[in-house]
């Protein structure tokens, strides 16, 4: 029997992981070739020269307690490279005032009044005290969006000041734009098992004090991660968009926009779910026009070098709340968060993102308004003028997918409605962080070895 070819569509960090998955089960005689249409890989992880300092422009952090991240680079060498946070907290700002992240909260949904005490008005401190003593209809299964649920029960300022601070800087989104299982699912748990109020549900669902940092980053910026994943699996890099793909046989052709055509026995598609719908839409009708319903917003991330002796307080950055008076929806300090570069090195690096749910910013604002945009916000937010030594800008059009309501359900119809030769992986699926990607990806190439191995069986048979 010929050697098996496996074609993965996407070069960003679910593509990657998934064609290294494969070349550890399949070995160097399979054929994978990686298609992405890019000037570089790793798609939305790009790490980028910030005044001489390579430095996140995506993604910046992992959580450290989900295993998959961790695991990768420990089976790459990659270990000692990961950094931890420096026990820095971020600030909210609200009213026009900084104040302490609201401790005991899951995304910001408090476990008491106690926790938002000094950040939300009186009355919502004695609502959210009163909300026990409230009669509490809840379905299990049910999945409303944070917003409603916490805005019924908490008060809209619990939302505006507490929760959409936390969830804009995950998903580019808002409380009303992400639902409960997917933003906070052990409280959702929580109240599937019985819990008579959502004050309840969150002392429940506390993630446990366990000391450690919850973040991690790497050691040079999530390149190194990339040229790991690139120089262990080995993929064929094809710098080329997939236009079709089509069944042949018992296994698929794709075709280029530079109109060659390829062949595969088996095809991840690690594309974000825009790009994917129009392509599955042939052979897998349900599944595309489950992925169609997905939507997404855009984000910009604009990364300064500033003199060393710059006055940043004792912070890790700073979360918006909404309706606040600024552009940036998130201040990253990153020389505060992660302890590097250190005092000597004469310059302090920090990332202001922008962008949420509905807008156009990313796709429309310059550069020269976003530098002019972080300036007022910097000098709003901590009252300082800021004269950068360099700046770097970086766009993701479409790239953060909103976890809307009934996520899960429409996931699963994407994934139900696929051939067995054919899988997805991205961050639209099981979580919008590095690790969920890899974990998706990781699922991905099980199915098709799995799939690909049954082909073979059946044929012998």
């Amino acid at each position: 029997m010929s050697p098996r070819s496996y074609c993965v569509v996407g070069g960003g960090i679910s593509g990657l992981t998934a064609a290294y998955r494969l070349r550890q089960a399949v070995g160097d005689d399979a054929s994978i070739t990686l298609f992405e249409p890019g000037e570089k890989l790793g798609g939305i992880l790009r790490t980028e020269p910030v005044a001489g300092r390579p430095m996140d422009l995506g993604a910046e952090a992992f959580v450290r307690r989900r295993p998959e991240m961790p695991a990768l680079l420990a089976e790459l060498g990659l270990a000692e490279r990961q950094l931890s946070t420096t026990g820095a907290r971020p600030l909210i700002y609200s009213g026009q005032e900084l104040h302490p992240l609201p401790s005991n909260t899951v995304v910001g949904i408090p476990s008491s009044a106690a926790s938002l005490a000094g950040l939300v008005d009186e009355a919502t401190i004695a609502r959210i005290d009163a909300e026990p003593t409230r009669a509490l209809s809840w379905s299990p299964g049910s999945d409303p969006a944070v917003a409603e649920l916490v805005g019924d029960r908490f008060g809209e300022q619990a939302v505006a000041r507490s929760v959409d601070p936390l969830l804009s800087g995950v998903y580019a989104g808002s409380a009303a734009t992400i639902g409960l299982r997917a933003a906070a699912p052990s409280v959702a748990a929580a109240l599937d098992r019985g819990a008579a109020s959502l004050t309840e549900a969150v002392r429940v669902g506390l993630p446990p004090a366990i000391g450690a940092p919850v973040f991690g980053a790497l050691d040079g910026g999530y390149q190194v991660l990339i040229d790991a994943l690139v120089e262990r699996g080995r993929p064929k890099w094809v710098r080329a968009a997939v236009q079709s793909l089509e069944p042949a046989g018992r296994g698929w052709t794709l075709r280029d926009d530079a109109g060659t055509q390829w062949s595969a026995d088996a095809v991840i598609l690690a594309i974000p779910a825009p790009r994917l719908a129009p392509l599955i839409s042939a052979v897998a009708p349900d599944s595309g026009a489950a992925a169609a319903r997905v939507t997404s917003a855009s984000a910009v991330v604009l990364a300064l070098a500033v003199p060393g002796d710059t006055a940043f307080p004792e912070c890790s950055g700073v979360l918006v709340a909404t309706g606040e008076p600024l552009h940036a929806k998130a201040i990253t300090l990153s020389s505060r968060k992660w302890g590097v570069p250190g005092p000597e090195s004469g310059v302090q690096y920090l990332r202001l993102s922008f962008g949420r749910f509905g807008d156009d910013l990313a796709a429309t604002a310059t550069d020269e308004q976003l530098l002019a945009w972080a300036a007022e916000d910097l000098r709003a937010v901590f009252g300082l003028g800021i004269d950068p030594v360099d700046a770097r800008v970086r766009r993701w059009i479409d790239a953060m997918p909103q976890y809307g309501p009934g996520h899960a359900a429409l996931v699963a119809e994407i994934r139900d409605g696929l051939p067995p030769t054919l899988a997805v992986a991205g961050s639209y699926l099981d979580g919008i962080g590095v690790p969920a990607c890899i974990g998706a990806a990781g699922r991905a190439a099980e199915r098709v070895i799995r799939a690909t191995e049954d082909s073979d069986a059946e044929v012998a048979r």
